[in-house]
């Protein structure tokens, strides 16, 4: 009857065992096509745990709380303060460098880097651990059966008594207990691995260089993000102010068509047309407002502050260029590319997984250490050694009751046979010593490709702003004399007009240019990763 009370009992807990780890299901989504409802607090955060109870939802949406322990960053109080203050390239380059959180996750990466070196250099010295530990032990064991030897009958005849006795009785029983306390100081020394730490810290060491080379490189892409949305934004600034001058132009032919035909000189098409263009303008206008805004965005979203800051960016417009058409030398592309940070960076990690490769192979070889102890043992626990308690703890030996005791051991450890383990990890290694070459390769490869695609942009915007430029002087006089014309009822309204767009084309066309010339500029510096080095013409 036990026995089957105790199996219902069992199976009972078993059922309750899988039911706690199926149980949880209840805080995922019941289907795929369901919505998941999270349990919250009063405040919206969301907790763990089976989903809240809800009323019926018409129709059911997939929305999820509003936790509001999540704030959004304020506007910036520092520039905010300096109302109407119109901020230059440089000045927004130096508070994104501040403020941008990719600076962050770099430096700490860098200092990671550091303290990973200095993890693998403490492997060098001697590790020390102190452990006190107290316990209570109890010993039990049958003793041995009293007997009498050569005996004769008599002798016999008392052994199987005692014998019977004690069958009768359980035998003769031994038991003891007792209580105590272990204090213990331990050493372990690795004092030769035939050069493994050697070549892991030269892996790490190597591993820093390219965590601190990243960092440049992230303050370098932040450069230049900054320095891209910052010229994006004046263009379109710039596209504004001349569909603002293009929407007078518009006004005033409107206004030509309407004197005409108020005098009986044109017609209602001349007049029609006319209104039409300006609402063209006026539309491409507002399109081009848009844009403004959007490319704000862009540039506080580059810099890394709140997107409800608002500032004023310095005009830029009136900078001349150079248009002299300068081709790179093979020796300064050489030079351009040694200095890039990507292309150091893979050569850090080349040389890095080359030292790994080192660490591998003396994995084969014997490794030289002393280990020992002293100890300090009270009571009557009666242990000769107590094991270690995790990895930093090294066995205690050689233990005495209520006394002082020490040992110091020295010895060798020789790998013999680990299923090729070692060769297999040292295969690993020669394997990631290739990729990494073989990435270095590409590296420098695509950085002589983007360094040359730099300069054909550049030189390309150069020509296309020197044409543009001729082009606008063009059309203005065209305009100006398709304007005086019908002004003065020689002209006719589709002359005029396709003279007005074809100045609006010119002139937005050589906007965008000017400031194409100029992204293109700093696209070719930093591809060069010589931003802070850039030619006074182009420098952005």
């Amino acid at each position: 009857m036990n026995r089957h009370a105790f199996s219902i009992l069992a199976g009972c807990a078993i059922v309750v065992l899988c039911g706690c780890a199926t149980h949880e299901l209840a805080s995922a989504p019941a289907s795929p096509d369901s919505p998941w409802q999270p349990g919250q607090t009063a405040s919206g955060e969301i907790q763990p745990g089976r989903a809240a109870r809800h009323g019926l939802l018409m129709p059911p949406g997939f929305t999820l709380p509003s936790n509001s322990q999540i704030q959004v960053r304020p506007p910036d109080t520092a520039i905010t303060a300096q109302a109407g203050h119109a901020y230059g390239l440089a000045e927004l380059i130096d508070i994104a460098q501040s403020a941008n959180p990719d600076t962050r996750r770099a430096w700490d990466t860098a200092r990671d880097a550091a303290l990973a070196v200095g993890i693998t250099r403490s492997t060098y010295l001697p590790r020390l651990t102190a452990t006190v530990v107290g316990g209570y032990n109890h010993t039990r064991n049958n003793g041995d059966n009293p007997s009498i030897s050569n005996g004769g009958a008599a002798g016999d005849a008392f052994n199987g008594g005692v014998t019977s006795f004690n069958n009768l009785v359980g035998g003769v029983r031994n038991a003891g207990s007792g209580a105590g306390e272990i204090q213990t100081v331990g050493l372990e020394w690795l004092l030769f691995d035939f050069g493994k730490r050697e070549a892991v810290l030269a892996a790490m060491r190597q591993g820093q260089i390219g965590a601190n080379i990243l960092f440049t490189a992230a303050h370098q892409k932040i450069i230049y993000g900054v320095t891209i949305a910052f010229y994006a934004h004046a263009a379109a600034a710039s596209r504004v102010r001349w569909l603002e001058q293009a929407l007078e132009n518009a006004r005033r032919v409107e206004d030509a068509a309407q004197a005409r035909l108020k005098h009986g000189q044109g017609t209602i098409v001349d007049a029609t047309q006319a209104r039409q263009a300006t609402a063209q303008t006026e539309l491409r206008l507002v399109q081009a407002q848009g844009d403004v805004e959007n490319t704000y965005l862009e540039l506080v979203n580059a810099m890394g502050i709140s997107p409800r800051t608002r500032l004023q960016t310095e005009n830029v417009s009136d900078r001349p260029l150079t248009l002299d058409d300068t081709r790179l030398s093979d020796a300064f592309v050489q030079q351009a590319v040694a200095r890039r940070a990507d292309v150091l960076a893979a050569y850090a990690s080349v040389k890095a997984t080359q030292s790994e490769v080192t660490a591998a192979r003396s994995e084969f070889l014997p490794k030289i250490f002393v280990t020992g102890n002293v100890a300090y043992t009270t009571g009557r626990l009666a242990l000769s050694s107590v094991p270690g308690v995790g990895s930093d703890s090294p066995p205690t030996l050689n233990l005495s009751s209520n006394a002082l005791s020490s040992v110091i051991l020295g010895g060798i450890s020789v790998p013999i046979f680990d299923g090729g383990m070692r060769a297999a990890q040292l295969r690993q290694a020669q394997d990631r010593a290739d990729s990494a070459s073989a990435t270095l390769q590409k590296t420098v490869d695509a950085s002589v490709k983007q360094i040359v695609a730099a300069e054909n942009a550049l030189h390309t915007s150069l020509s296309a702003y020197s044409a543009s430029g001729r082009l606008e002087a063009a059309t203005r006089t065209a305009f100006d004399a398709a304007y005086a014309a019908y002004r003065n009822g020689v002209g006719s309204i589709i002359q005029t007009s396709m003279a007005q767009n074809g100045l609006l084309d010119a002139t937005l066309s050589h906007s965008d240019a000017y400031y194409a010339a100029l992204i293109a500029a700093a696209s070719l510096a930093f591809s060069t990763g010589s931003l802070d080095q850039a030619p006074a013409e182009y420098a952005p």
